[in-house]
C-alpha cells in the first residue's frame, strides 16, 4: 500500500504491519529517471568553520539544517527531493528538539525515510548532532 505524494514519481510506502513512524516514512520510492544527491553528515559549523550553538541542541540542529539546505541548493536540489535522512545524535533524548527544527525546512506533507542513531562522540566533542541526506532530483 501506498501513500500519495505531490512529487510525482516519489512517494512514501505504507507498511502493512509496522506503525506509522513520528515524522518519518519506513520507505520511499523513487519511480522516475533522475539524479541521485548524497550529501555528507553535517555539523554545526558555519561557514568559517565557527561552532553554532555550544552546549545548546536546538541553536547546533539549525545550523545543521542551514548547512543541509545549502549543499542541497549547491546541487541542485531542494527539500522536496530529500528521500531520506540519516541523525546521529550525542543524546537520543533530544529527538523532539530535532523534529522541530526539522519542521521548519522539511516541506509538511511527506516524511522522508529516516534513521536515528545515538552517538557517544561525534567527530569533535562540543558537537551534539550530525544530518545526512539522501536527495532525487528528477529528470527534466
Amino acid at each position: 500500500m501506498t501513500s500519495s505524494d505531490p512529487r510525482p514519481g516519489i512517494r512514501q510506502i505504507d507498511v502493512p504491519g509496522l506503525a506509522p513512524g513520528p515524522g518519518y516514512s519506513h520507505a520511499v520510492s523513487v519511480d522516475v529517471p533522475g539524479r541521485l544527491v548524497v550529501l555528507s553528515g553535517q555539523i554545526a559549523l558555519d561557514g568559517e568553520g565557527n561552532l553554532v550553538g555550544a552546549g545548546d541542541l536546538e541553536a547546533q540542529t539549525r545550523q545543521v539544517f542551514a548547512n543541509l539546505e545549502a549543499a542541497l541548493a549547491a546541487a541542485g536540489a531542494g527539500w522536496e527531493h530529500v528521500v531520506r535522512l540519516g541523525y546521529f545524535l550525542r543524546d537520543a533524548s533530544g529527538v523532539g528538539v530535532v523534529r522541530a527544527v526539522r519542521a521548519d525546512f522539511v516541506p509538511a506533507g511527506f516524511s522522508p525515510a529516516a534513521s536515528l542513531v545515538e552517538v557517544s562522540r561525534l567527530v569533535r566533542d562540543d558537537l551534539l548532532v550530525e544530518i545526512e541526506a539522501l536527495a532525487v532530483v528528477p529528470a527534466a
